[in-house]
């Protein structure tokens, strides 16, 4: 059985898609995870690894076009992916001839959108994230007695930041800190610490934020990712961090935030409710490239006579990214 591959990414947040329904028959869990695990390899993964692969199939849901499943590239499931969530809606748009439409996650059924493109030929598509949760269950979080995170110092984690937690519907710790502490050690040291499995804080793990306020409805995000490490864009980390910005930094409801991160820029809208909180995503979508080889290869993790084709997009996006500096 030969199996396409579509690499795609996010503000550089980069995945492999790979659609079920194209497939003579569905992968199995311990498929779905070895050939993840496999051509997501940074050093001997396709066409130099990614963060996971995105898995598309056909939803069960009324009114809903498709369905992502997210797998990072250790293997582990994630709940949602914000900037993968964007590929996936451009990927079924253009499968299915849909503009506006929802997509199934493990949490909700979420709406995604084609937008105005951020910059010209980098196409772009906004997606909604939710839900938004504070309580301590919902982030798998044992601090004290605690039921909730917001802007609490913790000595076991460092002396002088301030925390805030929230799912949406992975769960994210989030610290505002100076520009120096931003690029220095101390996010590799907190969020390597309470994703070893063993802490007894987050013993699932999270993904851990540090934050520059840059100016109004501005801020500059780095992000551990839970089951990746380092990434250049996590988009439930920016959403998330975009909440906690308008509720505890001087934030806006209802304008549009930019958001920098290593990758490149999105933009989000935090929107609130009579009972929440929800967030608006929008950035790019832009394929890289595609390579199509055989199921054995893919779980044997054999790329050598992959060719990959790439598309003629990431120059655009790197303009984009340029032009922002």
């Amino acid at each position: 059985m030969d199996v396409t591959l579509t690499k795609v990414h996010g503000s550089e947040n980069d995945f492999f898609i790979l659609d079920q329904t194209k497939l003579a028959h569905r992968l199995s869990e311990a498929e779905l995870k070895q050939a993840t695990q496999q051509v997501t390899d940074r050093k001997s993964g396709l066409a130099g690894g990614a963060d996971g692969v995105l898995y598309v199939d056909d939803s069960s849901h009324p009114q809903v076009s498709g369905k992502m499943r997210v797998i990072n590239a250790d293997g582990s499931e994630a709940s949602m992916c914000g900037n993968g969530i964007r590929t996936v809606a451009r990927y079924l748009s253009e499968q299915k001839q849909q503009t506006d439409f929802k997509i199934e996650t493990m949490y909700a059924d979420l709406n995604v959108k084609q937008a105005a493109d951020l910059a010209p030929e980098v196409k772009t598509f906004q997606a909604e994230i939710s839900p938004v949760s504070f309580q301590a269950t919902d982030l798998g979080m044992h601090v004290a007695d605690l039921t909730e995170l917001h802007h609490v110092k913790l000595p076991a984690l460092s002396k002088s930041l301030f925390f805030t937690a929230v799912a949406v519907p992975n769960p994210h710790l989030i610290s505002f800190v100076d520009h120096a502490t931003l690029l220095g050690p101390e996010l590799g040291r907190i969020a390597g610490y309470l994703n070893d499995g063993q802490n007894p804080y987050f013993p699932d793990g999270v993904n851990v934020s540090f934050v520059e306020v840059l100016g109004q409805n501005h801020i500059f995000v780095r992000t551990f990712e839970r089951g990746v490490g380092f990434t250049n864009a996590c988009g439930t980390g920016m959403s998330a961090t975009s909440l906690i910005y308008v509720l505890e930094q001087g934030g806006d409801f209802e304008q549009l935030i930019t958001v920098r991160n290593p990758g490149g820029m999105v933009k989000t809208l935090v929107h609130q409710t009579d009972t929440g909180y929800w967030m608006e995503l929008i950035g790019n979508a832009t394929f890289v490239g595609t390579a199509t080889l055989s199921l054995d290869d893919l779980l044997a993790g054999n790329f050598s006579q992959t060719k990959f084709k790439v598309s003629d997009e990431q120059p655009a996006y790197q303009a984009f990214v340029n032009n922002l500096k």
